[in-house]
């Protein structure tokens, strides 16, 4: 099923079916396309939005976690929802920890894979450079544990992105305020049901940083995916929807 972008409001979105609310919050360098598998499977009972974060487009001044979770509760007030399930990959993982603690009577269900907010190695370290195809293709490669799965396409969209210095400046605004921003005091105070999915292999936010997560969410499941490492719904979606659906149903 091909993906429908639509606008309101100047905010681009895809929202397919109906049902319960399934809010999908993608990544620093997310992709509507990341989401497909999800989309695909779970848009038969459930409401799915994905919103596009605007994280290349924001004001210089605004790019940070508390510029993206405002955009968020803006989307979910133009879109009237309530009762949400929240998935979120990666720094859409953090930004769905920091909805969930401000806005806790709107959310019934967490889904994390991952997600930073309490240690992630961004960008392998480092920090995009503009023109560098070849870095680019192994920073993007350096996500995926099958090198495969970093298609030329998605290497062409992430080479696109970098190759813009002001997109550049948002993208490292936004991933040092995530690198300063540590949740561990913070998240126990979510209490709502959790699932957390992880690549054994992650090499960004790695096994232990899981663990972690674990244990400081009161109400939170672990499961890992061998094989896998930072976006585990597009490394094995069958296995991830899987996961994710016997959790919508407890």
């Amino acid at each position: 099923m091909a993906i429908l972008v639509k606008e309101e409001n100047g905010i681009r979105y895809v929202e397919e079916g109906e049902g319960p609310v399934l809010l999908l919050l993608h990544g620093l360098f997310g992709a509507l396309s990341n989401w497909e598998g999800v989309v695909n499977r779970f848009s038969k009972n459930f409401r799915v939005l994905i919103p596009m974060l605007p994280i290349y487009e924001m004001p210089i001044r605004e790019a940070g976690l508390d510029g993206l979770r405002k955009f968020v509760e803006d989307f979910v007030a133009l879109k009237k929802l309530n009762d949400m399930i929240i998935m979120g990959n990666s720094l859409g993982g953090h930004i769905a920890l920091i909805y969930t603690l401000n806005n806790s009577d709107k959310v019934k269900k967490l889904i994390l894979t991952g997600s930073s907010g309490l240690f992630e190695d961004s960008m392998g370290g480092s920090y995009p450079k503009r023109g560098n195809y070849q870095y680019i293709k192994e920073r993007v490669s350096y996500t995926f544990y099958d090198p495969e799965v970093a298609t030329k396409e998605l290497i062409d969209e992430v080479f696109e992105i970098t190759n813009s210095i002001p997109k550049c400046l948002r993208i490292v605004a936004i991933a040092k305020s995530a690198q300063r921003n540590n949740m561990a005091d913070e998240i126990p105070n979510i209490k709502i049901p959790t699932l957390l999915v992880w690549g054994l292999n992650d090499t960004i936010t790695p096994p232990m940083v899981a663990h972690e997560f674990n244990r400081l969410i009161p109400n939170s499941d672990l499961k890992f995916i061998d094989k896998c490492c930072h976006a585990p719904m597009m490394e094995h979606p069958e296995t991830f929807n899987e996961l994710v659906a016997d959790f919508l149903i407890t």
